[in-house]
C-alpha cells in the first residue's frame, strides 16, 4: 500500500533561486504542452500523447533559442510534468465517457506563478543522506525529519506553497498492521454548533480556526487591497495573508487527523451520513461555517484510515430521516425546524436531544441496532399506548416552546364507528 510522508525543508537563498528556476521551467513546459493540446483539439485532430509531447516540448524545445534555458534544470521533473498532464487528460477523457467513477472532471488548466508550485523527482533524481536530501542540479536540502521513512521512497515531490514554505513529499510503500478487532461501533452526526455528535452521547467541539481569526484576516486583506500591484509591499502583504491562511488550514487538518484516528482506533465500525456539502455551501449564511469545519476532508480521512487499519466505514443515504425518527421506538414524527434542539416522541414518550437521537439513528441505519436505554437489540417499531400527557408535547428550544396538538387516538380493540 502506497502512502505519502511529508517533511518541511529549509533551502538556502541560493537554492531558492535554483528552485524558482525549476518551478518556472516545469510550469512553462506544462502550459506550452497544454496550449498545444487545446489547439490540436480545436483543429479537429486527435490527442497527441506523451511521447509526441516529450519530443516536441523537451527534446526539440531545448534546441531553440526561446527555450534553450530548459537545459539549466534537471530533465526529470520536466518529464514528470508532461506525464502528469498526460494522466490528467486521460482522466478527463474517461470522465467524459463515464468509465471513471466519481463526479465529472474538468479539462486540465494552465498553471499560475502565484499558486502552489511543485516538481517531482523519480529515483534517479534524488538521494537520501543522513540529515539532507540531494536533488539533481539543486544540491543538498536541509530536511526536518519529523518521523522516519518506513521504506525506500519511489519518488519525491518538492512543493512550495503560497506562504513560501517548502516541503518534500515522499511516496513510500507501507504495510500497515491491522488493529485488534473489537465489538464497538459508532454513529456520527455532523453539525455546525458541535462538529460531531456520537451515538454514545459525546459531543465534539471543533476549533473553527477561520472564525477565530476572521477579524485579523479581514484586516490583512484590506491592507493588501490598498497596496499597488507589482510592488514589494504588496508582495509582503500577500505573504502575510497566505501565512494566516496556511495556519488556519494546519489547525483544521491537525484536529481532523487526531479525531478521525481516535474514532478508527476505538471502533470496529464507523457510520456517517452522506451530506450534500456542495449544495449546503450554496447557502451564503452557512457556507463560511461549513467550509471552516472540513466535513468532506473528515470523511475522506475516515475512509482512508479504515481501509488502512482494517476497520469498516459505512455511509448511509442523505435521505434517511435521522432527525425525524425516534431512536427508541422507530416511529417518524413531523418535520422539525433547526431551532428545535430537544423534543419528545408522541408515540413512546421518550425525550430526545436532537443531535444524539440523529447519531443513534445513523448507527442503526448502518446496520447496528441500539436503543436509548442501552439494553441493545432491535428497537420496537409499533407504537405503545399513549402516555397521559402525550397529546400535548412540548419541544423546548431555549425560551421558545412549540406545542404540537394530537387528536385522541383509539385504545386497543376500540371500534372507529362507535366514536
Amino acid at each position: 500500500m502506497k502512502s505519502r510522508y511529508n517533511y518541511r525543508v529549509y533551502p538556502t537563498s541560493q537554492q531558492k533561486t535554483l528552485l524558482s528556476q525549476l518551478f518556472g521551467c516545469t510550469r512553462v513546459v506544462w502550459n506550452d504542452a497544454l496550449n498545444y493540446c487545446q489547439q490540436t483539439k480545436a483543429n479537429g485532430e486527435t490527442y497527441p500523447g506523451f511521447n509526441h509531447l516529450s519530443k516536441k516540448f523537451l527534446t526539440q524545445a531545448k534546441k531553440n533559442e526561446e527555450r534553450n534555458w530548459l537545459k539549466d534544470v534537471s530533465s526529470i521533473p520536466l518529464q514528470q510534468s508532461l506525464k502528469d498532464l498526460d494522466t490528467a487528460f486521460h482522466n478527463f477523457f474517461s470522465s467524459c465517457k463515464g468509465t471513471k467513477k466519481g463526479p465529472k472532471l474538468k479539462s486540465p488548466g494552465f498553471k499560475k506563478r502565484k499558486s502552489n508550485q511543485s516538481a517531482r523527482f523519480t529515483k534517479s533524481g534524488f538521494k537520501l543522506r543522513q540529515n539532507k536530501v540531494y536533488l539533481a542540479k539543486i544540491g543538498d536540502l536541509k530536511v526536518v525529519w519529523s518521523r522516519a521513512l518506513p521504506s525506500t521512497p519511489s519518488s519525491v515531490t518538492l512543493i512550495k506553497d503560497a506562504a513560501d514554505r517548502y516541503f518534500l513529499s515522499f511516496v513510500v510503500e507501507i504495510n500497515p498492521q491491522k488493529l485488534p478487532e473489537n465489538t464497538e461501533s459508532v454513529g456520527i452526526d455532523l453539525g455546525i454548533l458541535d462538529f460531531a455528535t456520537l451515538s454514545t452521547g459525546e459531543k465534539i467541539k471543533a476549533p473553527k480556526p477561520l472564525k477565530a481569526r476572521l477579524k485579523r484576516l479581514r484586516k490583512l486583506q484590506r491592507k493588501l487591497s490598498k497596496k499597488q500591484k507589482g510592488s514589494k509591499r504588496r508582495e509582503r502583504a500577500r505573504k502575510r495573508v497566505a501565512k494566516l491562511h496556511a495556519k488556519i488550514k494546519d489547525i483544521r487538518t491537525d484536529f481532523l487527523h487526531k479525531f478521525s484516528t481516535r474514532l478508527i482506533r476505538e471502533n470496529q465500525t464507523v457510520v456517517l451520513e452522506d451530506l450534500n456539502t456542495a449544495g449546503m455551501v450554496k447557502n451564503r449564511k452557512l457556507s463560511g461555517a461549513i467550509s471552516d469545519l472540513g466535513w468532506r476532508t473528515f470523511r475522506n480521512m475516515l475512509e482512508a484510515k479504515a481501509q488502512m487499519y482494517g476497520r469498516e466505514f459505512r455511509v448511509i443515504s442523505r435521505w434517511e430521516p435521522t432527525s425525524q425518527r425516534c431512536s427508541n421506538c422507530g416511529e417518524i414524527g413531523g418535520k422539525k425546524e433547526l431551532s428545535v434542539r430537544e423534543w419528545t416522541c408522541l408515540y413512546c414518550g421518550a425525550h430526545h436531544d436532537r443531535d444524539i437521537n440523529a447519531a443513534v439513528n445513523i448507527k442503526v441505519a448502518g446496520g447496528h441496532w441500539e436503543t436509548l436505554n442501552g439494553r441493545g437489540g432491535k428497537r420496537k417499531t409499533k407504537p405503545n399506548l399513549a402516555a397521559p400527557d402525550e397529546a400535548s408535547t412540548t419541544l423546548r428550544t431555549g425560551s421558545i416552546e412549540v406545542v404540537l396538538k394530537e387528536s385522541p387516538y383509539l385504545q386497543v380493540g376500540e371500534d372507529v364507528k362507535s366514536q
